[in-house]
């Protein structure tokens, strides 16, 4: 019988129910709606081919990142993504006419983007907006001709805002007829107050930003003066969005391979179509619609379908891909060593700490889950929700170590233990899931039924004796919680909404056991011991 690798059954089936194809579709309609309106000006304002790639680099990322957008996020863009895109329209001349100082504003508002995460997810989302302009600094091709003046400044603003509000109608259509499903409650992604006094993980990965970025500036324009900015986007493209230095590992990887097969794809077809092709124009457009779909399959494809398309923009401005293939793989070598080391040197995060800490989230949204008042079924749901969101976050966090966890390497193979806490998480999704539903069916029953009050306070001390372990805090002196027990039921049957809570509460104390073996508490003083001192 005919068998195939895991890694390629799962590139087969990777979106088997084509929910990021029709994202993608979505993303590719907001980004040729953009290009026509760019066009549109260009034509009647007398502008370069550089707004063009402007418009097309914003409208490419906000067509991906609008996805997790509500209605408020929507607002904030609107008001955020024009400044910035003027912004990033007057810093390319600053850049151009005053290389120092423009890279030094560069390094400072790409920091800055990356810290006000530490505000919240709407002030993370608009730092991500604020950094897509500055981007597209990045890929305007060395030499082209660019338009002067402070016009193009104010039509940029009004191209971003065009973006803005056709995403906004698109994602509305997608979302109105089922398209796409809508993105989660705002109360949903907040993330849980930091335990742990001391530098948040924003600040230090804005602190590894700016020095990535700095020593990508001095190095690009010391050894490509010409061709600097492919070592600043490399070094940039590692760092952000790097949750821990496991993840930089592996993006940086991902980044240096894949750029180098798209260099080596775009070399190929170097001269093909020639200067200002409508084919290659058509290409690039294709590429980066495959480029959006297999970025959810790996960040490879994204990396050499991208790099794929600066070739062919090179290609159509004129310039010979092929005769600066090695030095464009050197500069991406070059970044992404930069960025490697940026983020393993300066104040590093620890992907079993980031494991951990996103660990403990979600067994906080299952105690929730476990202490709502049963009787509102919203309340119950909502915490469902929290739970599902902060085991999908620590399933993006754990990601870096799945990569690892393939590669072949001596001696006998052992089991991290962040993929066993997050498969241990995963197998309490069933079980959460059938909860709820038993909750939301019969909520009086289950709130006054003795035996599921019983299970369902001894689960809860369970999670929330496992969330201490983690922390490395000692249970209390007279020990974790005692057990309760449970009652005696009447000879009446139970009905099947209860029948269904209790074997959910059983299949989530099963798991909490695994997780209780993964994090054993750290010792903890007896009674005896915590009175004498």
């Amino acid at each position: 019988m005919l068998t195939f690798p895991r890694s390629l059954h799962r590139a087969l089936h990777f979106d088997p129910d084509g929910r990021h194809l029709r994202a993608t579709a979505v993303t590719t309609a907001t980004v040729l709606g953009t290009y026509g309106w760019a066009l549109l000006v260009e034509h009647l304002a007398g502008l370069h081919t550089d707004s063009l790639v402007q418009a097309v680099v914003v409208a490419s990322a906000l067509g991906r990142v609008q996805r997790a957008f509500d209605r408020t996020d929507r607002i904030v863009a609107c008001l955020v993504l024009p400044c910035a895109a003027a912004g990033g329209t007057e810093l390319s001349t600053l850049i151009r006419q005053h290389p120092d100082l423009g890279d030094a504003v560069f390094v400072v508002g790409m920091a800055a983007a990356v810290a006000v995460r530490r505000f919240g997810t709407r002030a993370t989302r608009a730092g991500t907006l604020v950094v897509l302009p500055l981007v597209a600094v990045l890929v305007v091709p060395a030499g082209v001709v660019t338009t002067d003046g402070h016009a193009r400044t104010g039509w940029a603003a009004l191209t971003a805002l065009v973006a803005v509000l056709w995403g906004t109608v698109l994602m509305w259509a997608a979302h109105r007829t089922g398209v796409l499903p809508r993105p989660p409650a705002a109360w949903v992604v907040r993330a849980p107050a930091p335990a742990r006094p001391g530098l948040s993980p924003s600040t230090r990965m804005a602190l590894q930003m700016a020095t990535a970025l700095t020593a990508a500036f001095v190095a690009g324009r010391t050894l490509w003066p010409d061709h600097w900015a492919w070592v600043v986007l490399s070094a940039y493209l590692v760092c952000s969005g790097a949750r821990s230095r496991g993840d930089v590992l592996v993006k940086g990887a991902w980044r240096t391979l894949g750029a180098a097969a798209g260099t080596l794809a775009g070399g190929a077809l170097s001269g093909t179509f020639g200067p200002h092709s409508d084919t290659a124009v058509v290409l690039i457009f294709a590429v980066l619609a495959v480029a959006t779909w297999l970025r959810e399959l790996s960040y490879a494809y994204w990396a050499a379908c991208v790099t794929a398309v600066l070739c062919l923009l090179y290609d159509w401005f004129g310039q010979d891909p092929g005769s600066l293939l090695r030095t464009r793989l050197a500069g991406i070598a070059v970044g992404a060593l930069i960025g490697l080391a940026a983020s393993w040197l300066v104040l590093p995060i620890r992907t079993a700490a980031v494991a951990r800490a996103r660990t403990a989230a979600a067994l906080a949204g299952l105690g929730e889950l476990l202490e709502a008042d049963w009787h509102d079924v919203r309340a119950v749901r909502r915490a469902r929700a929290r739970f599902a969101h902060r085991v999908d976050q620590l399933g993006l966090a754990v990601a870096p170590l799945r990569v690892l966890a393939a590669l072949p390497a001596p001696g006998p193979h052992r089991p991290s233990p962040a993929l066993q806490a997050w498969s241990a998480l995963q197998g309490c999704a069933g079980p959460a899931d059938e909860l709820t539903d038993a909750v939301s069916a019969a909520p009086a029953d289950l709130a006054g039924d003795p035996e599921v009050t019983g299970r369902r306070t001894r689960a809860a001390a369970h999670a929330l004796a496992v969330r201490r372990a983690i922390g490395r805090r000692p249970q209390p002196p007279d020990g974790p919680p005692a057990d309760a027990p449970d009652t005696v039921r009447a000879p009446a049957a139970p009905g099947p909404a209860v029948r269904t809570a209790l074997d959910a509460l059983t299949a989530l104390d099963t798991r909490l056991d695994a997780l209780a073996l993964l994090y054993p508490p750290p010792h903890a003083p007896s009674a005896a011991t915590a009175a004498a001192s």
